[in-house]
Formats: C-alpha cells, structure tokens, sequence
C-alpha cells in the first residue's frame, strides 16, 4: 500500500499527466517535492505553568514524531504580544518537514488510513489546493492516526499538512493529487 504511491506515481501519474497537458518529457511532470506537518499549541499552553507547558509539549512532541517517524521541531515567538499573553521565545508549535521514502510513507498513510478514520469525513475540499498546486489537509483529531494510542493521549491537538508539488497551477496540482488517488469532494 504504502509504497505504492510511488509505484503509483511511474505507473499511472506520469502516463496520465503527459496525456492531459500535453507533456513531452517525464521530468516535466509535476511530483511532489516535501510534505510539512505542523501543529500550534499556543492557545493551550499559555494560562499553564512552567511543568504543565512542558509536560504538555513534550506530550504534543512524541504524538508528532510517532505520526511522522521523525522528530519535530519547535517554533517559537519571534516577538512579544501582550493581548496573547505571549512574550518571545515562548514555544508556539512544532513541525515537521518529510522528503523521499518518510514523505511517501506519510502521504499513504495519511490517504489510506487516517483520513477515512477521520470523523464525519466526506472528502477533500478542492479549494484546498493553491494556485501553485499544493495541497494543504488539516485533520481536527491527531488520535485519527493509526500510530497514535487513544489510551496513552494526555491531550488531543489538531495538525496541518501541506503537500508541496512542482505543479505550474491549480488545474495541474489538482490533476496530479486525483491521479495519486486523494479523495476530494464530488
């Protein structure tokens, strides 16, 4: 399953691309490049105490890396803003960029598994997709993911993913993620 959305891509993608837009050369062909996941946590951990914040990011930190496979990283605030309560340096988020086999593996996963899981799910909005061809998803629930256990979850977060393609444009973005089988609205 998962490493067939490689296999996928040669097989199927690149054949029916050519064909659509007229593509004369593999290589033109828009592929996807990176896949960023992201998650704030600023709202939560701003009326906590120092242990409570810590103990709440590392938590959101562990569920991230075991969705990803790798360990994320934390942003922090560039500057102070007294009417958030949040003053610079304070940890907001955390992300995660993924390439090659990792960005695949995720992108199966996230397709295959997690969105269907999802509740109330009737698929992707095309809107989604911006006018440079990439595709931002963001799931309400991260205990939608399969590698996530709901009885060892502290606190439950929602997390964005943006799937950074090649594509030219819209039309080319959105032909290239139905292609790859990511299930959009009717």
């Amino acid at each position: 399953m998962i490493a067939s959305i490689m296999e996928k891509y040669k097989k199927e993608v690149i054949p029916g691309m050519k064909e659509r837009f007229g593509l004369k050369n593999n290589m033109t062909v828009p592929k996807i490049t990176k896949i960023t996941v992201n998650t704030g946590f600023g709202k939560q951990t701003v009326s906590k105490t120092g242990d409570e914040r810590k103990k709440f990011i590392d938590g959101v930190i562990e569920d991230l890396a075991a969705i990803c496979g790798q360990k994320p990283i934390q942003t922090v605030a560039k500057k102070a803003i007294a009417s958030f309560k949040i003053r610079e340096g304070v940890p907001l988020g955390s992300k995660v960029t993924l390439r090659g086999k990792k960005m695949y593996d995720f992108l199966g996963r996230l397709i295959h598994l997690t969105l269907p899981r999802t509740r109330d799910f009737k698929g992707i909005d095309p809107k989604g997709v911006d006018k440079g061809g990439n595709l931002t998803i963001a799931v309400k629930e991260h205990i939608a993911f399969p590698e996530v256990l709901p009885e060892k979850i502290r606190n439950i977060f929602g997390l964005e993913a943006t799937i950074t393609t090649t594509a030219k444009n819209k039309e080319e973005g959105l032909e290239l993620f139905r292609l790859l089988g990511v299930p959009f609205k009717k």
